[in-house]
């Protein structure tokens, strides 16, 4: 009787991870189609709203589930979801989306976007060091988001101003109007089947995982933190495929920066006693975060774009750290080995070749300026 009961469990289980799926590519889509209307209609580049409308949005989930997990007291949930999160979004979706094209990077990415995601990861990593990151830490954090967003926004006008037409800055005719209201449609029936999608896909995940016996801080640093990413990880893909590199790119750097000011600073703002950081994370989970954000600068510098070469480079890494969580999870002495040379050797080794590109790439610009 309980062996029909696991395995009915572990068929709905499957069935909702399979309907989450379908849900998120077809959010996916309605989204970006969404998002470059929007951007055109308005007159904002298509990287602001990749960086606002979308990167925000696709981070719903991230909020919804580290919220609750902050008023219940989950702390490793609430951190592990935002910590797991920002890693896959750079390793695993940055990557994945440049082996499909390229991805461009425009300056205000060099110049603004990935600095402020660099100085967020630092930040939190700084905050986590005595063991907990306070109410008053988590207002820091909220306060950055108000005020990152509020740049964004006068960027975006300004640049549109000086590149705009002037009788398309005053466009308030019906058929304005009618697209605007069709963009806004598209944009919130695709984060609506997204949010829905990846509920469903984290719910039969975690079902199975628990089936298994997997502890909550790995659950938190991988199947919660990779499912509730799992919007950023469609809307991205579709982008790619559809030619919309900005908002591919704006997404994932945008949603990093929203889950570490907004979605980590509000955890901590109702956690009953902030929250509290697992040793492991500070050692080795928010470290590696804020490793592969500071690799992003580099990557982004010396081309101007994440190639293919690179993507896969950045999906090894995403492989590499997963099978030191597994292997650390499950007490394998394989796990010390494993996270030695993640720490002591390939980030070394990734540090090198990154310097050595930059060094490159400046020289090159000199050689031909």
């Amino acid at each position: 009787m309980e062996d029909r009961f696991n395995k009915a469990r572990r068929y709905m289980a499957i069935l909702l991870v399979l309907v989450g799926l379908t849900l998120l590519i077809a959010g996916a889509e309605l989204l970006v189609r969404g998002a470059s209307r929007l951007a055109k209609v308005v007159g904002l580049p298509s990287l602001i709203i990749g960086l606002t409308v979308v990167a925000y949005g696709t981070s719903t989930p991230e909020f919804a589930v580290s919220m609750r997990a902050g008023l219940t007291g989950q702390a490793d949930i609430a951190l592990g979801n935002v910590v797991g999160s920002n890693t896959f979004n750079v390793l695993f979706i940055l990557g994945v989306s440049a082996m499909i094209v390229p991805l461009a990077a425009s300056s205000q990415l060099v110049r603004l976007d990935v600095p402020v995601m660099i100085g967020a990861s630092g930040l939190t990593w700084l905050m986590a060091a005595d063991g907990i990151v306070g109410k008053l830490e988590g207002l820091v954090l909220s306060a950055g988001i108000v005020a990152y967003t509020t740049v964004l926004i006068y960027t975006g006008k300004r640049k549109s101003l000086l590149e705009s037409v002037p009788e398309k800055a005053v466009d308030r005719s019906s058929s304005h109007r009618r697209r605007l209201a069709g963009s806004v449609v598209f944009v919130i029936v695709g984060l609506a089947l997204l949010v829905l999608g990846a509920r469903w896909l984290v719910q039969g995940s975690i079902g199975l995982a628990r089936l298994l016996g997997v502890s909550e801080l790995l659950i938190g640093l991988t199947i919660v933190a990779a499912g509730t990413s799992m919007p950023e990880v469609s809307t991205s893909v579709v982008a790619s495929i559809r030619g919309q590199r900005d908002i591919a790119v704006g997404n994932a750097v945008g949603s990093n920066i929203f889950n570490i000011l907004a979605v980590l600073g509000a955890s901590a703002v109702v956690a009953p006693h902030g929250l509290a950081v697992a040793p492991s994370a500070l050692r080795f989970d928010i470290p590696v975060m804020t490793a592969t954000a500071v690799v992003c600068l580099p990557v982004f510098f010396t081309g101007g774009r994440i190639s293919r070469a690179e993507g896969l480079v950045f999906l090894l890494y995403y492989i590499a750290y997963v099978v030191f969580l597994v292997l650390h999870a499950t007490s394998e002495p394989q796990a010390v080995l494993s996270g030695t040379a993640i720490l002591w050797f390939a980030g070394p080794l990734t540090l090198v070749g990154l310097a050595l590109s930059v060094l490159y790439a400046i020289r090159h610009r000199r050689l031909h300026s």
